[in-house]
């Protein structure tokens, strides 16, 4: 399978298209920041009819081409000789880069900011650029929401405010449209924003995939509240959430995740999927080996593993783990 990102099309009407069963299913599982090369896991699906289902989605408009498609379609047939290459920016795709966002400051710090609010909240409704950006680091919620009823607003300045504004107002104004709410970029600075509030982000991540939910718990660039906020969520989905998830969310990490998930047992389907699989990484064993949870299935057939085998240590720590058969507990004495 062709690894890429597929992201949703937030331009189109999904209810317009003629969307089958399963690709339904494959898109409701789509949130534009897991790679295709995970989607297996997550979906049940075998990789080339993933990819299949995938390719007819980005033809239907469901979803945005892959980077290379897009590229190829922008880069002209047969350019002159005498062109010059265009300059590759280093911010990414979707970001304005850091001078265009120093300017709008800049703008804003010196022309605007000395307005009083009701100037500056009357002006921020029919700004046009580059004032409308730089009303996007107003600290005033009231100015924000002026800036959000404009109708030339879109995602650039939603992820500025929510990268910028310092207030909980604000940031649930530009979170009350469901598009800007829904986008990656929006999201990636909105947990990164220390003022976002704890209900708001349980409002927002408590329908995202585990894996997503264990990501904002352990990223050091995200404040200690807010990754506080997503280990609670998470433990709380982890007992509702699919079986698939689960898998996904404890391979994926090579077990990291157990730590925050001691205590916490899981279904049957879970441990069935677990326990159909093949274990190579050491790791992965020992965390599963420390997870006082684990089932009982799981600890026998990791022992039939052959790296546990050929690993002494590793079937110490598994015939210690109060669910091991009692054979490999005599065993071990």
């Amino acid at each position: 399978m062709v690894d890429w990102t597929p992201k949703p099309n937030l331009a189109v009407d999904l209810k317009r298209l003629s969307l089958s069963a399963e690709e339904g299913f494959v898109l409701s599982r789509l949130d534009g920041g897991t790679a295709a090369s995970h989607l297996p896991a997550l979906t049940g699906l075998p990789p080339e009819r993933l990819q299949a289902i995938l390719q007819r989605l980005v033809e239907q408009g469901a979803l945005q081409p892959p980077p290379s498609a897009q590229r190829a379609a922008a880069a002209p047939a047969s350019p002159p000789p005498s062109q010059e290459p265009p300059e590759v920016s280093e911010a990414p795709e979707d970001e304005e880069p850091l001078e265009a966002q120093a300017n709008h400051r800049q703008l804003f710090e010196t022309r605007l900011h000395p307005l009083d609010e009701n100037t500056r909240q009357a002006r921020a409704h029919a700004a046009e650029e580059p004032e409308l950006s730089a009303f996007c680091f107003d600290p005033v919620p009231a100015v924000i929401k002026a800036v959000l009823e404009n109708p030339r607003v879109g995602l650039g300045h939603a992820r500025l405010i929510v990268r910028h504004h310092r207030h909980p107002v604000g940031l649930e104004a530009v979170c009350a449209k469901a598009a800007f709410a829904a986008d990656g970029g929006v999201r990636r600075w909105l947990v990164r924003n220390p003022q976002l509030p704890g209900g708001l982000f349980r409002r927002l991540w408590s329908t995202r995939r585990l894996m997503e939910l264990h990501k904002v718990m352990a990223d050091r660039d995200i404040p200690e509240g807010t990754r506080r906020t997503a280990r609670e969520l998470l433990r709380q989905r982890f007992n509702s959430g699919p079986s698939e998830e689960k898998v996904e969310l404890i391979l994926h990490t090579e077990g990291r995740c157990l730590l925050s998930l001691s205590g916490l047992p899981v279904d049957g389907k879970t441990a069935s999927l677990l326990c159909g699989r093949p274990y190579r990484s050491s790791l992965l064993i020992q965390n599963i080996a420390r997870w006082t949870a684990a089932p009982p299935a799981l600890i026998a057939h990791l022992l039939k593993q052959d790296a546990v085998r050929q690993q002494p240590q590793l079937r110490m720590l598994l015939a210690r783990h109060p669910h091991a058969p009692a054979d490999a507990r005599q065993n071990e004495r």
